[in-house]
């Protein structure tokens, strides 16, 4: 009553302005606990994220799901947010699909032990932590619906194993194996002589180790991930006076960069691509839209090989996947509509049946005629227009119709049938028409490249056929060695009288290559047919018979032809680990969201790279 007479004496001005002032506390009261409300809330919904973070999080799935959930509604009935906020810095959350990071998975079983500094480790790897996967935020865009022969039934993508089988461990111990030679005797160089102990050097870029980083990732292997890791962040020099060529540095070194900042959202992985990309860019400095072959990292000036003016058709088609998703993730569009050119450039020229010739000129932009081959210069250009268009999420209808119409002209000038097995093959036609049958074992990607287009509407029988038959062929280029190791290339008879499969004395090698083991993959994840797991362990045995080293490492050999005598050639190539390794672990997974075909397209090299839409 008091405080109510004294109200009643105060003049006009000073009621009014009392009034403001007890409005104004109310508001900045109300203000500081509706604050420390959403703050306590949000530190809930964290504490629950970052359990479902942790290597534990799968056994717990359930249970902090409904957590999570709960807390989220708590947050909503209290008017404090409308859903759960974005973390992360801005600038990366268009980049990350919905689901596709998780924890990493270490698989290093007790049994299995790893092998540290007594192996080799010169004190170039630094010891900084490894930064944790972030939360998966939305990407540009939203992936296609997944296709059940495809993905799994949930379609939840998984970039890394949950478990392994004991034929997935077998390629673990393999590459291990690989590992500890390659870091005992060649650790950042390019590519390991397991023999004589010693390193090889190409472009000076740690092939093998940049190029293997995503399959360490798959399998993984933390320990070995967190040493390439800091080898990539300390030592990695891409501003260098070297050298280095267009296509092999694009699809091994930049493609596994951007393929495990993916997976890992680690910013040095993006950093040490865009910086690449930038010095690769050079390349498209010809007076054509057709790049240039090689590239001075330091001076950026670009170049013919020593040998000839031209460039190979595979190396100036087979860079697109990886330069579009770098001005995907980056917004940057040049590496985009440079290779885009290149490709419009392509298509505009003479093509017989919509096939390519093997060599083009820069600086006229026009072909050399040649031979016709999905062989060596030319094997990866039919790759990647199917694939372009997959990368995009099917937006492009362009390289569908391209790809449609090379493969008619592939069926009609270069498939034959052998005598006197009726083995289906892919040869090659000379200039001025001949035709020749013969087939690189690189052809061999071709049966998972036409299943692919299959199952995603492209003749889907008559190419899922085609893909069966030549698979089964290049599976008996390798059965029918001694080694059961397949020879770089074979010929093939058409007369009958004798063998299906003729192997010339200067094709006899194997250089571990991954064609064949690609296909097994693709095959086995879109049919179920356990054929191909079969086949794929058949060539994991012939690899440890006669390929393995002792100490660490596996070597090329010379002769697949002698069992008695291979010939090693004391070389192990960077695609070993960053290719073929990788596809075995995928063939013997019966887990089909594992790095799913219809939310990842792998470039030429076994990069995955996200599906997305422009």
């Amino acid at each position: 009553m008091v405080l109510l007479r004294g109200f009643y004496r105060l003049t006009r001005l000073q009621k009014t302005v009392l009034v403001a002032a007890i409005i104004m506390t109310s508001f900045f009261v109300g203000r500081m606990v509706y604050s420390q409300r959403l703050e306590r809330h949000q530190r809930v919904v964290k504490d629950v994220d970052d359990a479902l973070k942790s290597p534990i999080g799968d056994e717990l799935d359930g249970e902090i799901e409904n957590h999570h959930r709960h807390a989220k509604e708590a947050l909503k009935m209290a008017g404090l947010v409308g859903g759960r906020p974005k973390r992360g810095p801005p600038g990366r959350m268009k980049h990350l699909p919905p689901d596709h990071r998780e924890p990493f998975v270490d698989h290093d079983a007790a049994a299995h032990s790893h092998h540290g500094d007594e192996n080799g480790n010169d004190g170039k790897t630094a010891t900084e932590k490894q930064p944790a996967p972030t939360q998966p935020v939305e990407e540009k865009g939203k992936a296609p619906v997944a296709d059940p022969k495809l993905a799994g039934d949930s379609g939840k993508p998984r970039l890394q194993a949950v478990s392994v089988n004991e034929r997935q461990q077998k390629v673990i111990d393999m590459y291990r194996h690989a590992w500890k030679g390659y870091k005992a005797h060649a650790w950042g160089h390019d590519e390991l002589k397991p023999i004589s102990h010693q390193s090889s050097e190409w472009f000076g870029l740690g092939l093998t180790l940049v190029d293997s980083l995503d399959t360490m990732w798959i399998m993984g292997l933390k320990e070995e991930f967190k040493e390439a890791r800091d080898w990539v962040a300390n030592s990695l020099n891409v501003d260098q006076s070297r050298d280095v060529n267009l296509f092999e540095t694009t699809i091994r070194v930049l493609g596994g960069l951007l393929s495990t900042y993916h997976m890992s959202q680690d910013d040095v992985f993006l950093a040490k691509a865009r910086d690449l990309g930038d010095r690769l860019f050079s390349a498209f400095s010809s007076s054509s839209s057709i790049p240039f072959s090689d590239v001075n990292l330091h001076t950026r000036r670009a170049h013919g090989p020593k040998w000839s003016p031209e460039s190979s058709t595979a190396e100036v088609t087979t860079i697109q996947l990886e330069f579009r998703y770098l001005s995907h993730i980056t917004g940057d569009n040049k590496y985009k509509d440079a290779v885009d050119k290149c490709m419009d450039s392509v298509q505009g020229l003479p093509r017989p049946d919509n096939l390519v010739h093997m060599m083009i000129n820069p600086n006229s932009g026009q072909f050399r005629p040649g031979t016709l081959t999905l062989g060596a210069r030319a094997d990866s250009y039919y790759e990647y227009l199917l694939k372009q268009w997959l990368q995009t999420g099917k937006t492009e209808g362009k390289f569908r119709d391209w790809y449609v119409a090379s493969m008619a002209g592939v069926e009609k000038r270069l498939m034959r049938r052998s005598a006197p097995g009726n083995l289906l093959f892919v040869g090659e036609e000379k200039n001025g028409g001949q035709y020749y049958p013969k087939m690189d074992h690189l052809v061999c990607f071709l049966p998972g490249l036409l299943a692919l287009g299959a199952v995603n509407g492209i003749e889907r029988e008559r190419h899922m056929n085609q893909a069966k038959e030549i698979l089964h062929t290049c599976h008996e280029m390798y059965a029918r060695m001694p080694t059961k190791l397949s020879p770089e290339l074979v010929h093939f008879n058409l007369a009958g009288g004798g063998d299906d499969i003729q192997v010339h004395p200067k094709d006899k090698h194997n250089l571990l290559r991954p064609e064949t083991v690609e296909s097994y993959f693709i095959l086995y994840r879109l049919t179920g047919d356990k054929k191909y797991q079969d086949w794929g362990w058949e060539m994991v045995d012939a690899f440890e018979k006669h390929c393995r080293v002792d100490g660490g490492g596996y070597t090329s050999i010379s002769d697949s032809t002698n069992k008695d005598n291979v010939q090693p050639r004391d070389k192990m190539e960077s695609f070993f680990l960053g290719e073929t390794l990788k596809y075995l672990f995928l063939l013997f997974s019966d887990d089909n969201e594992l790095v799913p075909l219809d939310k990842y397209v792998f470039n030429t090299e076994a990069h995955p790279l996200p599906i997305y839409t422009p």
